[in-house]
């Protein structure tokens, strides 16, 4: 009896786990892709045709990504704290 109360805890720790990595699945690929569109439709302001800006706005959009993203891997990987960024091109 005893047996099977431990193997019937075991299997909801299991299954508790595994919902707990199938939901981190379906956000992590949701917030990224949802992230990637974001990214090229900033990209998307390169059209000069359309758009003004210098070389100093893109290096601060592409330094502001780059930090947000380290922000990112440091708090996923549990090696830093949590970093925000501001952002402003003026």
């Amino acid at each position: 009896m005893i047996a099977s109360v431990t193997k019937l805890e075991s299997d909801k720790g299991a299954k508790k786990q595994l919902n707990k990595r199938e939901k981190f699945v379906d956000l992590a690929e949701k917030r990224t892709i949802n992230a990637i569109k974001a990214i090229r439709i900033i990209a998307k302001l390169g059209n000069k045709s359309h758009y003004e800006y210098d070389e100093k706005d893109v290096k601060r959009i592409v330094s502001a990504l780059n930090k947000e993203t380290e922000a990112l891997k440091s708090r996923m990987l549990s090696t830093g704290g949590k970093d925000t960024v501001d952002f402003t091109l003026e």
